[in-house]
């Protein structure tokens, strides 16, 4: 399923990865993951390029994880970290999963040595923050949007929670709480996205940027990179994100308990509506 994801080399040093499900709104299942995942390793192994940028098909980044089940890649041929029991019976095997393929590759893409840039636009849901917040900067569309609203299937957010640290724990709150989304401008004022730019200027700007990153020495970026990640793991980064990820479990395993699944079922109509619910601070919303 490697057409699902593109790789090229669109300026010297810069390495553009771009996610090519549209038709399923970049919703991301194994095949996806584990091919983006291929992608970054390609870059990041290559001597010639400087930087990574990471973009999407279509009109939405991406809408999350992908709940049709539409998956045939087994965790056995895929996986790249130290879990296993993938099939074991309730929450061992259900734990492993996520720690695999959830927090496992957004840890590894956080840490890739070179500088990466992330180009969104339309829709981003709960699983697509995934595929933003591991990345370096953020070059978002104006008509970008970013929402997280897994509590309403009785679970504290995605399994990779930085909602704190990219929005601040007032609005991180409130995001959560609500299951609204904010706007790009919102999400730039605060400090999650770098730059926002006209839609049609999406990927000529944040190549332009990357393009401008790569012209420095890959060893000043590299060292610049670890220092800045090394400061906020003194902040509890790790910490914090492995704290949350044992609350998600503790939510999943109440879920089953309850509900005899991962999810409270009954927030599914209630997630719809929040998807198309204006976002936070739209005159409509008030």
């Amino acid at each position: 399923m490697t057409e699902w994801v593109r790789y090229e080399v669109p300026a010297p040093g810069v390495a553009r990865i771009t996610l090519n499900r549209p038709a399923q709104a970049n919703a991301q299942n194994r095949h996806l993951l584990y091919a983006l995942n291929d992608a970054l390793d390609r870059g990041a192994q290559d001597d010639a390029i400087k930087v990574l940028l990471i973009a999407a098909e279509g009109r939405h980044f991406s809408s999350g994880h992908d709940l049709s089940g539409d998956d045939d890649a087994a965790f056995e041929d895929v996986a790249l970290g130290p879990w296993g029991g993938f099939d074991a019976p309730a929450m061992e095997g259900h734990w492993a999963r996520e720690e695999e393929a959830y927090f496992g590759l957004c840890w590894r893409w956080r840490n890739i040595p070179k500088p990466t840039v992330v180009a969104v636009q339309g829709k981003v849901i709960a699983g697509g923050l995934m595929l933003v917040w591991p990345f370096d900067i953020v070059v978002a569309s104006d008509d970008a949007t970013f929402q997280d609203p897994v509590v309403a299937f009785g679970a504290n957010g995605v399994e990779y929670f930085g909602h704190p640290w990219e929005f601040g724990v007032r609005k991180a709150k409130e995001l959560l709480f609500t299951g609204r989304a904010i706007t790009a401008e919102v999400a730039r004022e605060l400090g999650m996205v770098n730059r926002v730019v006209p839609r049609d200027a999406l990927g000529e700007a944040s190549l332009a940027l990357a393009a401008e990153i790569a012209q420095q020495p890959a060893m000043g970026l590299k060292t610049a990179k670890a220092s800045i990640n090394q400061a906020q793991d003194a902040q509890g980064f790790f910490n914090s994100l492995r704290s949350a990820m044992g609350l998600q479990q503790l939510a999943h395993a109440q879920n089953y308990l309850v509900h005899g699944m991962a999810v409270d079922p009954s927030g599914a109509e209630r997630v719809k509506a929040l998807v198309k619910a204006p976002p936070l601070g739209a005159p409509e919303a008030e």
